[in-house]
């Protein structure tokens, strides 16, 4: 059995994705086709193979450590 201990950590929703894999998708071929969007922001991506996938994801993910968090609003 797994040691399932090491996926007890965090999930945050910034790092949430959604794949949706085409009909004509065959993953035990390799033929790796659909469309994946970032939960919070909304950016989505068509992808052909998984290495567009994963570098759709490594974009988001890039600029989402780039950018400096949102300031709170301060209600007078």
């Amino acid at each position: 059995m797994q040691d399932m201990s090491k996926y007890d950590q965090p999930l945050p929703a910034a790092r949430a994705f959604v794949v949706q894999l085409h009909a004509d998708a065959d993953v035990t071929k390799g033929h790796i086709v659909g469309r994946a969007v970032h939960v919070v922001s909304g950016q989505a991506e068509h992808f052909d193979s998984l290495g567009s996938l994963l570098m759709f994801i490594d974009h988001v993910l890039t600029r989402l450590h780039a950018e400096p968090p949102a300031e709170p609003l301060n209600d007078p």
